[in-house]
């Protein structure tokens, strides 16, 4: 679990929508050692979904609120009725959810408009309604968590918001280091997390732009934390995490290992056994995930498979 009482360090793998599904959140658990996954966001409407929703979207459920590697997974929810979101995250650990974690910080204008992610950090109230209200509709020993950008627009406006979650009983906060109007422009400000940190007393888990094992030393450094969220940068080397650890954790240098592209997106195509897709659709996976290690490297590889259209041809293109 979260050591919300200990100094441990934590390694989060972050939710993100259309990439970070329960087969890939499989695949990464199995190929690194992940302290704990996040769902993508359900999203809570006028009605509490049905279970075969949550089924559907957190097939964990079925396993113990775990990946297949152990992994303990939260459940994300978004939204902006608090008595709904509390039916929900009832239902979710009815299920077998294992933690609920609280989504404003998600800033596409869709969800925004309609009166979700980020658009909440605007009423601080109202994010101490949410918070407290779920906190009271689940069992004292599941965690509820908050996921917040430094702000709409001012980044200042990161320590009223984490102080209202944090008093009305969030176990955690994870605090992604931009504003929801900067979205995912560089540059991030991992300064005001360290703020937050010492403003509030639970765990702040870092996020935002943590690419590299240099990113992460600076990361650590800024912010004083000792919990980091990795999303991106995670599958641009999915042995960040593990390189991560042992630096936090003074193993000395750090070893090389190389990536292994063919045997894992071999392995997105296993992890998908059970909810078969098009030879297309799979091909789309694995160039999007490739895309991500571009940005941090450039790969001829990734040139090769790029016009690739299916899942055989990209292999193929991939080599040996």
């Amino acid at each position: 679990m979260f050591p919300t009482q200990t100094h441990a360090p934590v390694f989060v793998f972050a939710p993100m929508e259309g990439v970070t599904d329960a087969p890939m959140r499989q695949l990464i658990t199995q190929i690194a050692h992940w302290d704990w996954c996040v769902t993508e966001f359900i999203r809570i409407n006028d009605l509490v979904p049905p279970d075969k929703v949550f089924l559907r979207k957190v097939p964990e459920l079925l396993t113990g609120g775990k990946t297949l590697s152990g992994t303990p997974v939260s459940v994300q929810l978004l939204g902006g009725n608090a008595t709904n979101l509390a039916l929900s995250a009832k239902a979710a650990v009815d299920l077998g959810a294992l933690a609920i974690d609280l989504n404003f910080g998600c800033p596409a204008p869709t969800v925004n408009r309609h009166d979700g992610g980020a658009t909440l950090l605007k009423y601080p109230d109202r994010l101490f309604e949410i918070v407290l209200t779920v906190r009271r509709a689940v069992p004292d020993h599941i965690p509820v968590s908050a996921k917040l950008r430094l702000g709409w627009e001012d980044p200042s406006d990161c320590i009223r918001n984490a102080e209202r979650v944090w008093s009305a009983g969030a176990s955690w906060i994870t605090l992604h280091a931009r504003t929801r109007m900067a979205g995912y422009s560089p540059p991030v400000f991992w300064d005001w997390i360290g703020k937050v940190a010492a403003s509030v007393k639970v765990p702040v888990v870092a996020n935002g732009d943590i690419w590299s094992l240099d990113d992460f030393k600076t990361c650590a450094q800024v912010t004083g934390c000792q919990a980091f969220m990795f999303g991106r940068g995670a599958l641009a080397d999915p042995f960040l995490v593990d390189k991560a650890r042992a630096l936090l954790a003074g193993k000395g240098p750090v070893p090389i290992t190389p990536p292994q592209w063919r045997t894992w997106f071999l392995g997105l195509d296993q992890v998908t056994a059970e909810h078969p897709r098009k030879s297309e659709v799979l091909a789309s996976r694995c160039k999007q995930w490739g895309n991500f290690a571009n940005r941090v490297r450039k790969n001829d590889w990734f040139d090769r498979i790029k016009k690739q259209t299916t899942f055989e041809s990209v292999l193929s293109a991939l080599g040996e």
